[in-house]
């Protein structure tokens, strides 16, 4: 029975090829999409997990205020962490990392800028689990100056010796420069961290070099981590969090807000909202989205299944009739039609894993992520994928298959019979139902690129165009000589002007305990960002003075008692009009001085946030050099740029990005959900129209003799086209309607992720059911134009 059930099945598949390439193509695209999706977000949720501690691993986020979450850091002060662990013995073992440091590594004539290693607790490797691939995780880094290397940054010094015992320069960095012993290698950190790195050095190499920081509850440089017993109780933990802070804060601190808080590991990743991580964040909301879109894309799937089936009702119903006349009960018309369902899932389920292998090297070129094929041909994936096939197959299947088997033969055999209303009114339903969610990613897409193409053309308020940014990592040589170095760039003829600084738009700085003059003459603390930066670096990047002056040479004491502030800074401390701060007093880093000026805000942060206070100190202590170039030949100005610091620096590396694409790394994240967001979408409205290609050409079909006599009576061309379009079009109109307010309210919610956003307007949503309507007719006018052109006499026969 089975045997002639599947032969029935292939027969029908054969027989009416056009039907069955649609229905297995949108479902095998259905099921790919499902698929990477599911990868994508199967990767997202495994952040972390493969710590074998990770359950019992928590970290700290510090406070600076008691309501706004902008001020809870994961990055914070060093004493916290052996006070806790001395205080509770619920705190097996503690471990500290400093923040991100670049050092220049050299091992015989090898020379490298590492920008990705820390500082960190000999105790690492007791918390984490990073196995070394040589050296004892017990002693590795205890001693200062011992540095452990991934396996790949040991290649890339040492080739195939072995690097144990080896010795490197190391210069930069949070220790004094000097000769780091390799104490061990370790596997490369999984691409699954919520931080990574290239290179580990012994926090005792920081230590040595600045002692007095580790007992300052002030100064802020350090992530903490701490593993705890199996019985840990988090929220009984926090109750005594108050306590703990009276013993241990020193009372000088105690007039500042500070509290602590402490976020699982396994949060870090997706669910921490703290500020200054040690790594990437990705997005919860980001999944959901996904899960929907993918979720979306196997309904359209589904539903086109059905309304093709339950659409070719009128074909197979004197099939039925006749199988019922010669015996043939419900049950058995049901199971071969739900055979011939599960025979095309079947296929489009083989089809989806080839396109998923197909499609993984684009994914991982999408998304930045290793995605392997043994990640799909598992036995646990390949059981949910065909279990998913199989769910997917019955629900499809099921309606048609009842529909199908409840067929009269006397009123089949007779040829009157005719579709029902209810099953005409299902079908109109679900096409509905299919444009809504196809219309709503298209207005989904529209906004995401609008808002993304207004993150890179909003004027920041700074000029970031061709400037040429040299990292010399705080190079003595180069801040010794930094004049002469500026006066020699500036004799090039395609250099405008040179700034130094500690840091540039869009990278890493500091926050400073800062006391301002209020306008009632006392002296308020408050914790704004800062800026090191040299006389030229204001006018060098065109930040609008609103207040006051920039720095200047001209005044001796600005590079000993001034501060600009910019005007979140200015308004903070009570000050809604920027010139009545100037001259106040102020004190910060043990320097005190006045306040010379103010500038506009500019967005020195990425637009997911707003501008926040800053203050721009004068130092000649700098990292960066900023070099605003003009020329029509880049790469030719970058070559004599080149050539001048091989001159000036020669035992520097140069180290050059350009400024705007810098800050846009920021978005890297943003623009891989654009890319993911904008591919599904377009496979959602494809599998859709693929459906509605289908129902067009079935309805062409059920007409034909009524376009016949039509054609017959005189009707042009263009009339029978309409008539038979006009169906589907207000369908569309109808599923426009209903997806407006659904997307609107979807993308309002996805907006809230920005400070800075584009106004959603009613153009958005009348350019998406444009393009909706656009595709339906275009569909759907391809058929009807062939029925409308076929010849009346063959048509008037098919009856």
């Amino acid at each position: 029975m089975f045997k002639n059930y599947l032969k029935i099945a292939w027969r029908n598949l054969g027989k009416n090829k056009g039907y069955s390439a649609i229905n297995i193509g949108g479902l095998a695209i259905g099921m790919t999409c499902f698929l990477l999706i599911a990868m994508f977000i199967k990767n997202e949720l495994s952040y972390d997990t493969y710590h074998e501690k990770a359950d019992n691993i928590y970290r700290i986020v510090h406070h600076g205020s008691e309501d706004n979450l902008e001020d809870r850091w994961v990055w914070g002060n060093a004493p916290v962490g052996p006070a806790l662990k001395a205080d509770f013995s619920e705190v097996i073992e503690k471990v500290q990392f400093s923040g991100r440091s670049d050092v220049l590594l050299e091992y015989n004539e090898r020379s490298f800028q590492e920008g990705n290693t820390f500082y960190v607790d000999e105790t690492v490797f007791k918390v984490f689990s990073w196995p070394l691939l040589a050296g004892n995780p017990e002693t590795a880094l205890k001693a200062p100056y011992s540095i452990v290397l991934t396996e790949s940054t040991a290649k890339k010094y040492f080739g195939k010796e072995d690097p144990i015992g080896k010795t490197m320069d190391g210069n930069g960095g949070r220790a004094n420069d000097g000769i780091y012993t390799v104490t061990g290698v370790m596997k490369d950190v999984p691409a699954n961290s919520h931080f990574s790195f290239d290179a580990l050095m012994s926090m005792s190499s920081f230590y040595q070099t600045r002692p007095e920081i580790f007992e300052a509850w002030g100064y802020v440089d350090f992530y903490t981590y701490f593993l705890v017993t199996d019985n840990f109780d988090q929220q009984a933990f926090q109750a005594k969090m108050p306590e703990f802070l009276k013993r241990n804060r020193p009372a000088e601190n105690a007039e500042y807000y500070y509290d602590l808080s402490f976020e699982p590991l396994k949060d870090a990743y997706l669910n921490s909202e703290a500020a200054r991580q040690p790594g990437i964040t990705g997005s919860l909301s980001n999944i959901y989205i996904f899960a929907i879109i993918g979720l979306f894309i196997l309904i359209i799937a589904c539903i086109n299944f059905m309304n093709l089936a339950t659409a070719r009702s009128l074909e197979r119903a004197k099939e039925v009739g006749v199988r019922k006349v010669i015996g043939a009960d419900k049950q058995g018309l049901r199971y071969q039609f739900l055979g011939e369902s599960m025979l095309m899932v079947f296929i489009a389920s083989l089809i989806g894993l080839a396109l998923v292998v197909i499609c993984l090297p684009a994914m991982r070129q999408i998304t930045g992520k290793l995605f392997l094929s043994n990640e799909i041909f598992n036995s646990t994936t390949l059981l949910v994928y065909f279990g998913m096939a199989l769910i997917t197959g019955v629900l499809a299947g099921s309606y048609p298959a009842f529909i199908l088997s409840n067929f009269k033969p006397s009123s089949v055999l007779k040829g009157v019979f005719r579709t029902s209303q209810k099953g005409n009114s299902l079908r109109k339903g679900l096409v509905i139902f299919q444009f809504s969610l196809s219309i709503a990613l298209i207005a989904s897409t529209v906004i995401v690129y609008f808002q993304l193409g207004f993150m890179l053309d909003k004027n920041l308020g700074f000029d970031r165009e061709q400037q040429l940014v040299i990292d010399f990592n705080w190079d003595g040589q180069v801040l010794d000589n930094m004049e002469t170095i500026k006066r020699e760039f500036m004799n090039l003829p395609e250099v405008v002007s040179v700034a130094g600084s500690r840091t540039v738009p869009g990278g890493h700085f500091p926050a400073a305990g800062t006391e301002i003059e209020t306008s009632e003459g006392k002296m308020e603390h408050f914790e704004p960002f800062l800026y090191e930066i040299d006389f030229d670096f204001i006018p060098h990047y065109e930040i609008e003075v609103v207040a006051g002056r920039p720095y200047s040479r001209e005044f001796v004491t600005d590079s000993l008692s001034a501060m600009v502030v910019n005007e979140s800074a200015a308004r903070s401390f009570g000050y809604a009009d920027p010139s009545d701060i100037i001259g106040k007093s102020f004190e910060q880093w043990g320097r005190e001085g006045k306040i010379v000026g103010v500038v506009k805000d500019f967005n020195y942060l990425s637009l997911h946030q707003q501008v926040a206070p800053l203050t721009l100190r004068y130092s000649q202590f700098g990292k960066y050099l900023s070099i605003k170039i003009k020329s029509a030949n880049m790469q030719q100005a970058i070559t004599n740029i080149e050539r001048k610091w091989s001159e000036i620096a020669p035992h520097r590396p140069f180290l050059y990005s350009f400024l705007d694409e810098s800050f846009n790394t920021q978005y890297e994240a943003d623009f891989k959900f654009k890319n993911l967001f904008t591919i599904f979408s377009f496979l959602a409205i494809l599998i859709a129209c693929l459906g509605l290609l289908g129902l067009a050409t079935y309805s062409a079909v059920q007409r034909t003799k009524e376009i016949g006599v039509r054609k017959v009576l005189g009707a042009e061309v263009s009339s029978i086209v309409t008539l038979l379009s006009k169906d589907f079009m207000k369908l569309v109109l109808i599923a426009i309607l209903i997806a407006t307010p659904f997307s609107w309210y979807a993308m309002n919610k996805w907006l809230n992720v920005y400070a800075y956003q584009v106004e959603i307007s009613w153009w958005v949503f009348a350019l998406s059911g444009g393009i909706a309507l656009a595709i339906a007719v275009a569909t759907v006018s391809f058929h009807a134009i062939k029925a409308a052109r076929a010849n009346p006499v063959k048509s008037l026969r098919t009856e």
